[in-house]
């Protein structure tokens, strides 16, 4: 997870149920493809290494 601080991916959580956020897809640059929330089911794209963790951005697994 070099591609991101380490507090920063403490604080960074579902926006839905707050889960824990864990890394899926190929890396590309350094950064996942997404980051996929294991309790709610669904996945957050990652663009650029920019994490888009909102709900309308959200694709369920």
């Amino acid at each position: 997870m070099a591609w991101m601080s380490p507090w920063v991916r403490e604080a960074l959580r579902c926006p839905t149920c707050h889960g824990e956020l864990h890394d899926a897809g190929p890396h590309v640059g350094g950064a996942p493809a997404a980051l996929v929330c294991a309790v709610c089911r669904v996945s957050y794209p990652v663009t650029d290494g920019i994490v888009h963790v909102l709900g309308d951005e959200a694709t369920s697994l």
